[in-house]
C-alpha cells in the first residue's frame, strides 16, 4: 500500500471532522439547540474514514442510526449536515432527516435510519443497479455488531452473492448494541459468516488503525470493481460515549478498565503519531491542521444559526418522486 502524503493527510482531516463535529453535536443537545438525540461516532472515526476513503467519489454507501461520520468521511461539507441535525431548511434533506436520517447524495451517501439493519438492502439495491447499468460503481453498507443477526443481513448477502453484486457489507463491531455485549447475544466470529453465502470474510482487529481498515476494504472495493462479487468486512473498534447523547441506563455496562485501555488506543492520537514519526508532516503543521477544522465546525454552527426552519408550505412535499421531473 503506497499512499501520497495528501491522502494520509487527508484521512487526519476527516477523522478529526468527525470528532470535532460530534464533539459540538454533543454539546448542542445537552444545551437544547438539538432537538431529541444524537448518536456519535466519536473513538470510531478510523473505522469511518478508513472505509470511506477505500470508496470512490461515485461510490455508494449506506450508514445507520449512528452516521453523522459516514458523509464526513466520504466527504461532506459540515454546514448542511449541522443545519439538518437542527432542523434548518439548509440542511442536507431540508430538516426533514434530523440527526438518524441524513442523506447526502452528493457525495453517494443514500440515506440512513434508525431502523437496525434497515439500509443493507438498500446499499445492495445500489450494487444490484450498478451492475444492470455497468456504470461501475460499488456500494457500501454500514452495519453495526446490533445488526448482525438481522434477517435483512442474510437475505441482502445471499443476493448479493448468488448475483455477484458488487457492495461491501462492513460491520462496525464497537463490541455494544445499545447496552448488550456482542459476545452475549453473537455466536461465533461475524466475519466468519461469510463462508455461507461463497464470499470472504475479513476481520480488522484493529480497527483504530485507519490504514489497516483502508487496506481490508480497498481490497474488498477492487474486487467488486473487478466483478467479482461481494464481500463481508468486519472490523473491531469501540466507541468512547454513551450510546446516545444524553441516556443514563442507570447502570455501568461496560468495566471502567476496558474504556480506560480503549481511550489510549484513540485512532486520531495514534495516526497523529504515526504521521510525525513517518515523516508525513510536522506538530506544528498538524497543529494548523487541527485549528482550521475548528474554523471549519464554527462555521457550520454560524451557517446553522443563521438559516431558516422549512417552511410548513413544504411539510408534504418530497414524499414521493415526480417521475416528470426525474425524466427531465
Amino acid at each position: 500500500m503506497n499512499l501520497s502524503p495528501e491522502i494520509l493527510l487527508e484521512m487526519q482531516r476527516r477523522m478529526l471532522r468527525i470528532r470535532r463535529f460530534d464533539e459540538r453535536a454533543s454539546k448542542m443537545v445537552k444545551r437544547g439547540h438539538i432537538p431529541g438525540t444524537v448518536h456519535t461516532s466519536i473513538g470510531q472515526e478510523a473505522q469511518v474514514v478508513g472505509a470511506c476513503m477505500a470508496l470512490g467519489d461515485r461510490d455508494y454507501m449506506t450508514g445507520n442510526h449512528r452516521s453523522h461520520g459516514h458523509p464526513i468521511g466520504k466527504g461532506s461539507p459540515l454546514g448542511p449536515l449541522m443545519a439538518e441535525l437542527v432542523g434548518k431548511a439548509t440542511g442536507v434533506c431540508g430538516g426533514k432527516g434530523g440527526s438518524l436520517h441524513l442523506a447526502d447524495f452528493k457525495v453517494g451517501s443514500l440515506g440512513e435510519s434508525g431502523i437496525v439493519g434497515s439500509s443493507i438492502p438498500i446499499a445492495t439495491g445500489a450494487a444490484l443497479s450498478s451492475k444492470v447499468l455497468g456504470n461501475g460503481k460499488v456500494s457500501l453498507a454500514f452495519f453495526g455488531d446490533g445488526a448482525a443477526n438481522q434477517g435483512c443481513l442474510y437475505e441482502a448477502m445471499n443476493l448479493a452473492g448468488v448475483w455477484d453484486l458488487p457492495v461491501i457489507f462492513l460491520c462496525e463491531n464497537n463490541q455494544y448494541a445499545l447496552s448488550t455485549p456482542a459476545h452475549t447475544v453473537t455466536s461465533g466470529v461475524i466475519a466468519d459468516r461469510a463462508a455461507g453465502f461463497g464470499m470472504p470474510g475479513v476481520r480488522v482487529e484493529d480497527g483504530q488503525d485507519v490504514l489497516a481498515v483502508y487496506e481490508a476494504v480497498n481490497s474488498a472495493v477492487e474486487r467488486a470493481r473487478r466483478g467479482d462479487g461481494p464481500s463481508l468486512v468486519e472490523v473491531v473498534t469501540y466507541r468512547f460515549n454513551e450510546h446516545s447523547e444524553g441516556l443514563r441506563l442507570g447502570t455501568d455496562y461496560r468495566d471502567a478498565d476496558e474504556r480506560s485501555s480503549w481511550l489510549e488506543r484513540d485512532p486520531i492520537v495514534l495516526f497523529r503519531r504515526r504521521l510525525v514519526a513517518d515523516g508525513i508532516a510536522l506538530d506544528d503543521e498538524l497543529d494548523e491542521l487541527e485549528a482550521s477544522v475548528l474554523t471549519e465546525v464554527d462555521d457550520a454552527v454560524a451557517f446553522t444559526d443563521a438559516s431558516p426552519y422549512p417552511h410548513p408550505s413544504v411539510a408534504f412535499a418530497d414524499l414521493y418522486t415526480d417521475p416528470i421531473g426525474a425524466l427531465a
